[in-house]
């Protein structure tokens, strides 16, 4: 069988080495010189290794993929992240800093210490209850999100009642679940943030399970890869050339259309490629507009397109050269610089950022997540140097009063380090260089539609049996057989999981045995 996936992503890549694996005749196409998406390391300033898009990994040691694919023989080798979240002092008031440590004895500790007894006791017993519910939820990520899947991941979890009151608490918002477990604001904000790193804010109905997803934290806590986010793309693209597997690198796939029984796939620079199956990687509406431009029926194609939601963008990136680690208050650079510092003190701060990018307006505050990783690896940066990463959410992707993102991104830039020096006085001094990624920006150079680093917006009506939409929730295009979906666009969403990947390809294998059982019939 000869696969042809389009894109380079790490979930096109991870479908690519199962296949690869297999005996399948695979070839990637990648518009980018650059391979891995949003999942890819450059050196944007002399010396240092600048990751493009992600840089911690929350999810995809928790599939069991980097073990099924033997990643570590092919140089891939991750750091824990640990502490992996760190809420600096509150300049207002002085309350203290608050650590998450993967070790659950030692966070409580320190939110006693910051926020009281009470509010300790809430997180162990909040760690205990939300632990094994966070379990399940990467358990339904691992594999097509039919109903009966989805069933079986989450049968015997908390069935007192029938499960109702379970059921209600998986889709209210992750407002209303912080507000049911803890008193004091800093806590909940810092959780809040943790959770709105999925996109939507933890006002949004279904989101609940996006603040639960911190008790898994104290199991396995985020991981950094050893050489930048991109290092993980480097193993995937080793194993697969090991396996056969080719990649071509720069020349972007403009029509995906159908010649007889076989997929028919024209790139840019007027090449060919004929393939029985296609793994489609690109976005969905990048996908959708290879289909129209195939001769597929536009009347379905434009349905399809308006029924997906994109959103209004999520944020930006300041990337920076440092002479040193941010410095805060109170706290050591072992106990702040190792995961993802949490640079909000209320929710109120979150909310104001989100509804202004609802109207094209930039935020009154920018929210800044920092993440200094040349402090668990520094090889990203020369010696005597550091690397800082600040994301900033929510920013509008097109702005309200018709201006472009050119004249805005500098003093955008400003005004985080600027949030950053609030909490960690001279971190804006220490910066050498830096370059700023606006939502265009990550649209331009990762064809990131809208800016939206997770394809289409993570809200309940878009996920699991809805990603992107029913009909193509099954890692397919009706009307397309051989056509595979992977990606963020689909199940089970944006973030380094590879588990749309691992999806797509199974598929693919199911399907091709299927077809060899009906022919000997």
């Amino acid at each position: 069988m000869s696969v042809v996936i389009v894109g380079s992503g790490h979930n096109a890549l991870v479908a690519a080495c199962y296949l690869a694996r297999e005996g399948r005749r695979v070839r990637v196409l990648e518009r980018d010189i650059v391979l891995g998406g949003a999942v890819s390391t450059v050196e944007r300033f002399p010396g240092h290794r600048v990751d493009r898009g992600s840089s911690a990994h929350l999810m995809i040691r928790h599939t069991g993929i980097i073990e099924e694919l033997d990643l570590a023989r092919f140089g891939l080798r991750y750091l824990d992240c640990d502490p992996w979240a760190f809420v600096p002092a509150c300049p207002d008031t002085g309350a203290a800093p608050i650590v998450f440590h993967r070790d659950l004895d030692r966070t409580c500790a320190s939110v006693a210490a910051a926020c009281g007894e009470r509010d300790a006791a809430a997180y162990r017993r909040f760690a205990g209850e939300w632990e094994p519910r966070a379990r399940r939820v990467m358990r339904s990520f691992g594999g097509a999100p039919t109903p009966g899947r989805l069933v079986r991941s989450f049968w015997g979890l908390d069935a007192r009642g029938g499960g109702s009151a379970l059921s209600r608490e998986f889709l209210q918002s992750g407002d209303a679940l912080l507000d049911t477990w803890f008193d004091n604001e800093r806590l909940k904000a810092a959780l809040a943030w943790f959770g709105a790193q999925s996109g939507p804010p933890m006002s949004e109905p279904g989101t609940a399970p996006m603040v639960g997803f911190a008790a898994l934290m104290h199991t396995l806590p985020p991981g950094r890869a050893v050489g930048g986010s991109g290092a993980l793309t480097e193993a995937l693209v080793a194993r697969l050339r090991a396996d056969g597997g080719e990649i071509v690198a720069g020349d972007p796939v403009t029509a995906l259309g159908r010649r007889g029984d076989r997929w028919r796939v024209r790139t840019g620079a007027g090449h060919d490629y004929d393939a029985e199956t296609v793994i489609a990687g690109t976005h969905i509406l990048t996908t959708l507009d290879m289909l129209r431009a195939g001769g597929f029926d536009s009347g379905l194609l434009d349905g399809w397109q308006r029924r997906i939601r994109v959103g209004p963008g999520i944020g930006m990136v300041v990337r920076a050269a440092t002479s040193a680690l941010p410095a805060y208050p109170g706290a050591t650079a072992g106990e702040s610089a190792t995961g993802l510092q949490l640079l909000v003190s209320d929710r109120e701060q979150l909310r104001l950022a989100h509804g202004n990018a609802l109207g094209g307006r930039l935020p009154p505050r920018p929210v800044v997540l920092g993440m200094s990783f040349s402090a668990l690896d520094p090889g990203i940066a020369p010696a005597g140097q550091h690397q800082l990463s600040l994301w900033s959410q929510w920013h509008p992707y097109r702005l309200a009063d018709g201006s472009r993102w050119t004249a805005h991104a500098d003093a955008e830039a400003d005004r985080i380090l600027a949030e950053l020096d609030r909490y960690a006085p001279g971190a804006a001094a220490s910066v050498l260089q830096r370059h700023v990624q606006t939502p265009v920006d990550l649209e331009t150079e990762m064809g990131l539609r809208g800016g939206n680093v997770m394809h289409v917006e993570m809200s309940l009506d878009q996920m699991m049996l809805w990603r992107p939409l029913p009909e193509l929730s099954g890692h397919r295009v009706p009307g397309a057989p051989g056509l595979y979906l992977t990606g963020a666009s689909t199940h089970p969403g944006g973030g380094v999981s590879g588990a749309s990947g691992r999806t797509a390809a199974r598929l693919v294998l199911r399907d091709g045995r299927r077809g060899r059982q009906w022919l000997r019939r």
